[in-house]
């Protein structure tokens, strides 16, 4: 049987299984598609909403792993359990891809490949929000294949002003501890509190193993996130909420920037992120003021004889937002970004670069059931000038069907690495990536078409997509004597060299299937899955890097079930793709490939204390991702979940 028919006949046999049951909200309120608190069958988009509360019960270690399962959204991993992982949605590369924490940019200024690096630890999220399509009319460069929002309790927590009577009071602490194969040791713990106009988190994650065997060094990783919030009600009116994190990665790096065999690298990326929200609200109108910094040093050895990467990047940025309900019906956003990103590098030199957008949305519904949101952003950048960047969003919806539809600009720049990586290096290995300064900013125009069913509590999602792009950023396959710049090039070398691809139009359509009940007091099953056709044509005869790496058919599945004082959890994906080789590191991308990981957990004090078994990679499936990225085979272990809330 060939893959894709076990992927989908997996797929059928719990859906079959869980049609005979029917209660969940399928229609969840969402901020991310226009800022604007509404539901989702009113934005006109495909958005994915995952409550945070079911890290906890599935077989998954970082938010990275948990993204991988999210309908729709393929996250191509060089290492496991949050070591790196490129997101990537509806075909597009890894930088066009914008992920957001509590309303602010998180992109790295130096690169995209640190987005999946999102600080925050998995007990304080309270859902995330994966919008899938264009969205840089809201959120300018970079939400092109879409956008990642991670919406934090304490930012989410309803708090109530001294003066007001309430009783909203809330703990929680939750912990966990497991071990395994291959040396790992995870831990993952955090508690929240709240009492009327106060909230507050502290929370943290660490994943460590000593890793699979590689080519000369091992797969070893020690990810580290910390994190700590608050939310204060100063009047009730205004509202204060502050965070700061920390994370640190060090994990084996060995092929993930290269196809060299010399390449044993190992890399530590740490970030610091702090943040600011003064939010009023009153009546008809609201007003926020955010404000963030993030800072993070980038340490980079590709083998022992090599001079290490040291690259330090800032981001600052301020958001100015503010909400009008005109009337009931219509309802106007207007805002304005700033952001400065700058690098110091002994790699990539050091640069600094400036933006400023103001940016408006409306919100209009007409009657009971036809609602539009048109926004438009002008987005100014600093040596590349003005840019305006429309889009509009229509939405009609029956009590138990909607139709939908989205059509609007994108834009992105090119980060620093895609402009200067290897520019002040003595000397640049054969096989790696080359940065070029004079690239040209991406533009592309992107619509969709797509339709919701529900039935009781199951919903069906149908969306057509197409995406035409110019000035395309990606790496080429580029022999020496093609090089632009040849100063520290080896003669006989071929080099990865960013560069703008003319044009690549990205057709696609998208399946996705929601599902949730509470069978009886004691059963409850929850599943969710997604699959994605598409198809990217390149006026490149050469075909580019990153367009050609992704999944040509991608289809991805969570399932949760529970009896009782047991659990059982499932998480798979199936992805069909081009197959590539790279003969110097004895490297392949198969055709395609299925990973299944399974968690089995009982309660040993019901509500509070359960212990877990769990297997990555049950059928010990022998994958990469990217070409020369091995991921690790059928990996085992169990642990202790600690749980208490009043």
């Amino acid at each position: 049987m060939k893959l894709s028919k076990l992927y989908i006949s997996f797929f059928l046999f719990f859906t079959v299984h869980v049609l005979k049951a029917q209660e969940i909200s399928l229609d969840p309120v969402t901020v991310t598609s226009s800022l604007i608190e509404k539901r989702a069958s009113e934005s006109g988009r495909n958005i994915a909403v995952i409550k945070g509360d079911y890290f906890q019960n599935l077989p998954v270690h970082s938010i990275d792993d948990l993204l991988r399962y999210v309908p729709g959204v393929e996250m191509q991993a060089r290492g496991p359990m949050g070591s790196q992982s490129d997101i990537v949605l509806r075909g597009g590369t890894y930088q066009q891809v914008l992920v957001i924490l509590d309303g602010l940019r998180l992109n790295d200024p130096n690169t995209g490949h640190f987005s999946s690096y999102i600080p925050i630890a998995p007990s304080e999220i309270e859902r995330i929000e994966v919008l899938k399509g264009a969205s840089s009319a809201i959120y300018g460069s970079e939400a092109v294949g879409g956008v990642i929002n991670v919406i934090s309790k304490t930012f989410a927590a309803k708090i109530a002003a001294a003066q007001e009577e309430s009783n909203n009071h809330k703990t929680a602490v939750t912990g966990s501890l497991s071990g395994g194969q291959y040396g790992f040791f995870g831990a993952n713990a955090g508690a929240f509190i709240q009492r009327d106009k106060f909230a507050a988190s502290i929370g943290g994650v660490s994943n460590n193993a000593d890793g699979v065997q590689q080519r000369g060094t091992n797969g070893y990783f020690h990810n580290n996130t910390l994190s700590l919030s608050a939310n204060y009600a100063l009047s009730p009116e205004w509202n204060v909420a502050l965070r700061s994190s920390f994370d640190h990665r060090d994990f084996s790096a060995q092929n993930f920037y290269t196809t060299s065999r010399a390449d044993t690298a190992d890399e530590q990326v740490k970030t610091f992120w702090n943040q600011i929200k003064f939010g009023y609200k009153k009546g008809k109108s609201a007003f926020s003021f955010d404000a963030g910094y993030k800072f993070v040093q980038d340490q980079y050895l590709f083998n022992s004889t090599s001079i290490r990467n040291n690259s330090k990047s800032k981001l600052w940025q301020g958001l100015l937002t503010w909400q009008q309900i005109l009337t009931n019906s219509t309802t106007l956003v207007a805002g304005l970004n700033f952001q400065n990103k700058n690098i110091a590098s002994n790699d990539r030199g050091n640069h600094s670069i400036n933006q400023l957008a103001p940016f408006v949305t409306l919100s209009q519904r007409i009657g009971e059931s036809f609602t539009i949101s048109p926004s438009i952003r002008f987005d100014w950048r600093e040596n590349i000038g003005t840019e305006a960047v429309p889009q509009v969003n229509i939405s009609y919806k029956q009590e138990h069907w909607q139709l939908r539809g989205s059509a609007g600009k994108t834009i992105r720049d090119a980060d620093f690495t895609e402009r200067y990586n290897n520019y002040n290096k003595p000397i640049v290995s054969n096989g790696s990536s080359v940065g070029d300064p004079s690239l040209k900013a991406e533009s592309s125009f992107s619509y969709e078409a797509g339709a919701d069913w529900f039935l009781s509590d199951f919903k069906i999602s149908g969306t057509f997509f197409q995406r035409r792009q110019d000035n395309l950023i990606d790496y080429t396959s580029t022999p020496y004597a093609q090089m632009p710049r040849k100063d520290n090039l080896s003669p006989n070398g071929i080099y990865g060299l960013a560069k703008n691809v003319a044009s690549v139009n990205t057709t696609g359509a998208e399946l996705d299937f929601q599902y949730a009940k509470t069978l009886t007091n004691s059963q409850k099953i929850w599943l969710t899955t997604g699959l994605t056709w598409l198809n990217s044509e390149s006026s490149e005869a050469t075909p580019s890097f990153y367009i050609s790496s992704h999944a040509r058919f991608l289809g991805n599945f969570s399932v949760l079930y529970q009896i009782s004082n047991f659990s059982i959890s499932v998480n798979g994906i199936y992805k069909n793709r081009a197959k590539r080789e790279a003969t110097a590191i004895e490297a392949t991308i198969s055709r395609a490939y299925f990973v299944l990981n399974a968690k089995a957990e009982y309660s040993i004090l019901p509500k509070t204390l359960s212990a877990f078994v769990q297997a990555d990679n049950l059928g010990d499936t022998k994958y990469s991702d990217l070409l020369g990225s091995k991921m690790p085979g059928r990996w085992l272990m169990g642990g202790l979940k600690y749980n208490f809330t009043r």
